[in-house]
């Protein structure tokens, strides 16, 4: 977690800096001092956006239904109830809990601090993106994919002015996907140097708790599958594919997202149509054929049809899963690297966050049939790419 303010400098001075050099880079003066390159890209980011620097831009906020729905669907949920105890806990600070969309799901702070907020309009059901309030550290912490602490004038809207703000992203440990921000908040002046690594430890608290669970469900799921593999080869997975048990095949780690009466491919097992088992899924062979083949047409919209033994689908893509599919396709049996593919990409090596979760939502429909480390097509998977 990168500190906001420099070793030996005086807090109340500094932040009073820091407001200076945001009111001077908002005139199109000189500012006393420079912004950090964290906020230097914020701020250009946000002034492209067209936002007001003066006073509030305009809130949005969802609806008590909206709201109850994502916290039920976030896998954040289980995780808030110890987050409190390990961060929310003292005075004069705010906790609180991001979706993945920088959607506020808890807020956890002292009567005081919660009213403060309130003015900012920092509470549940708020969006506190870049798009929406400008620099914050929730909002730049889900740009830059990286932990991000902000002082008093590094904020863009000079109402944030009086709060420091530290924030971490949380990812699947499973897929690296992003599933929301922790973040601890309160007045400027308050920022302790142990509040970096306070937000640090709740975020690796929370994702060694969502493995735990994943493994917990994984165990149970396999004393309920484990005698059903005896008449021959199939796997046990749960709703999201991730393999619980299997016998006469080794598939990785994870399939692809089954579906009720959709068939799944599976690489040594062929086309397989998925049978519902307790909390997952018993997945077994379709017919004799084992060999599965992928044809991308790419003459317009992308369309990935999958033919396996008897029976198969065809489904659209978008244009960067075609995209990485074909670079695929290309590289053979030796594969890409998530550094590779992030240059192929997008021309650089620094977009390894967002080519993990392009890759993870690929798998979610492909499954096995994408290895990972390196990224390649499985063994026994061939595909043919049709660009005209």
């Amino acid at each position: 977690m990168p500190g906001a303010v420099p070793p030996g400098c005086s807090l109340p001075a500094y932040a009073r800096d820091l407001v200076r050099m945001h009111d001077a880079v908002i005139a199109g003066g000189r500012p006393p001092l420079r912004p950090r390159d964290v906020v230097s890209r914020s701020w250009s980011r946000v002034l492209g956006l067209g936002l007001k620097a003066d006073g509030l831009n305009a809130r949005d906020w969802l609806g008590e239904d909206e709201l109850a729905r994502r916290r039920e669907a976030s896998p954040l949920r289980d995780a808030v109830g110890d987050l409190r105890q390990v961060l929310g806990g003292m005075s004069h600070v705010l906790l609180v809990v991001t979706d993945a969309d920088g959607v506020i799901l808890w807020r956890e702070g002292t009567p005081a601090v919660r009213r403060r907020a309130d003015d900012l309009g920092f509470f549940e059901g708020a969006e506190w993106t870049e798009e929406r309030v400008g620099t914050n550290a929730i909002g730049t912490a889900i740009a830059e994919a990286a932990p991000v602490e902000l002082l008093a004038g590094e904020h863009f809207e000079q109402d944030q002015h009086p709060w420091y703000c530290t924030a971490s992203p949380v990812h699947d440990p499973r897929t690296g996907e992003l599933l929301g921000v922790i973040d601890v908040s309160g007045p400027a002046l308050t920022l302790h140097p142990a509040i970096g690594a306070l937000v640090e430890t709740g975020r690796r608290f929370a994702e060694a708790q969502i493995w735990r669970w994943h493994q917990h469900r994984l165990d149970r799921l396999r004393q309920v599958g484990e005698p059903l593999l005896a008449a021959g080869p199939a796997i046990v997975v749960d709703d999201h594919g991730w393999v619980a048990a299997s016998a006469g095949v080794s598939v990785g780690d994870r399939i692809a997202v089954p579906a009720g009466g959709e068939p799944i491919a599976v690489p040594g097992l062929g086309a397989c149509l998925p049978e519902r088992l307790g909390e997952g899924w018993l997945i077994r062979p379709a017919g004799p054929g084992r060999r599965v083949t992928l044809d991308l047409d790419l003459s317009g919209t992308p369309l990935l049809t999958l033919q396996g033994g008897d029976t198969g689908w065809r489904r659209p893509l978008t244009r960067r899963h075609a995209e990485i599919l074909v670079l695929l396709h290309r590289a053979g049996p030796a594969g890409l690297s998530a550094e590779r593919l992030s240059r192929a990409l997008y021309g650089d090596a620094e977009h390894l966050v967002t080519v993990r979760a392009e890759v993870s939502r690929l798998r979610r429909l492909l499954g096995a049939l994408v290895d990972t480390r390196p990224y390649r097509l499985a063994d026994g998977v061939t595909m043919t790419v049709r660009e005209n």
